[in-house]
């Protein structure tokens, strides 16, 4: 695509500026070309023009992307997914809600870092992609892509986990209780806030686990989203949980059928990233609530020591499959 004469020509006016060291006048040119539709890049010899790109045509900040939050919503459900690579996991999880939704209208937003997903989605349809910038932390993306919804329930779940059936049927029941705030498949409770097991049941749990959170859209405007400072996934989904519950509503494990494929962020992690990342994630999450005893369903240990923190062989939540 070439540039108008117009625009060449001003280009040319400034490269002769720039010659002339007349670099307040060439700057002016600059963004007169700007005004125009163009960018000019010095090249070796003289200069190339290329049209702007647009606001949906290059990344934005997290904190860029504009909330739709307090708009009426038009779908009945939202999810979500953070896009850091492995785009084939996210089209697997698609494949599976567009099979299983029923007449329910979705809404589909992946928050991307890579730059891959709008290219990859640009013809989907149903698929709405948050473009962030590459050094977006987790949280942050994750809080981009939910200020998005457009519906009364929110999931927001990892690329790992397939859905194999209806899973929003019953998340949908579940968040009928106005006293629940986050409800999913797989939940952990603790004993001590130093370590956490998988909940032995359905029902009541101490957090719901990151790889499928369903919450109410009011819950998420009025506790606010992710803790920013996470900027890897771990314990995130337990921090959040803790704020849902400090607000007043309980977490719970709700069965729904789905497949739990690799966790590819802790796939991809060397051990040493695997170890410093979560301790740094934990001790994030201890330093906030460690004696909310009020919010752990096993209450205060009997004999816990308030002036000491004991720390477990796995100093935070225990190693489960997957990378939990």
């Amino acid at each position: 695509m070439s540039a108008p004469e117009d625009v060449q020509r001003l280009a040319g006016d400034r490269a002769d500026a720039r010659a002339a060291k007349d670099f307040a006048l060439a700057d002016e040119l600059r963004d007169r070309i700007h005004e125009l539709g163009w960018e000019v890049t010095d090249q070796p010899g003289g200069f190339e023009l290329e049209p702007v790109a647009s606001e949906a045509d290059r990344p934005v900040r997290s904190a860029d992307v504009p909330s739709v939050l307090d708009d009426t919503t038009t779908f009945d459900v939202s999810v979500h997914w953070v896009c850091e690579g492995w785009l084939d996991d996210i089209d697997r999880a698609l494949a599976g809600f567009r099979a299983t939704a029923g007449d329910r209208r979705v809404q589909f937003v992946v928050a991307d870092v890579t730059g891959e997903a709008p290219k990859h989605w640009a013809d989907a349809g149903d698929v709405e992609v948050v473009w962030l910038e590459s050094d977006t932390g987790w949280a942050a993306a994750r809080n981009a892509g939910l200020r998005r919804s457009l519906a009364p329930i929110v999931v927001a779940l990892d690329g790992s986990v397939e859905p194999i059936g209806d899973v929003l049927g019953p998340l949908e029941q579940a968040l009928a209780d106005p006293g629940l705030g986050i409800v999913g498949p797989f939940g952990i409770v603790t004993e001590d806030l130093r370590e956490f097991q998988e909940a032995p049941e359905a029902g009541p749990c101490d957090a719901v686990e990151g790889y499928l959170m369903a919450f109410r859209r009011e819950v998420l405007t009025s506790v606010g989203g992710f803790d920013e400072k996470f900027r890897w996934y771990r314990t995130a989904d337990i921090e959040w949980s803790f704020r849902v519950k400090d607000a007043g509503l309980g977490c719970a494990v709700v069965p729904v059928p789905v497949a739990k494929h690799e966790h590819r962020a802790w796939a991809a992690a060397t051990e040493e990233e695997r170890v410093s990342r979560s301790k740094r994630n934990f001790y994030r999450f201890l330093d906030r609530w460690r004696d909310h005893w009020d919010l752990v369903l096993s209450g205060e240990p009997e004999h816990h020591d308030h002036d000491h923190d004991h720390h477990h062989e796995h100093d935070g939540p225990v190693t489960m499959p997957e990378g939990r």
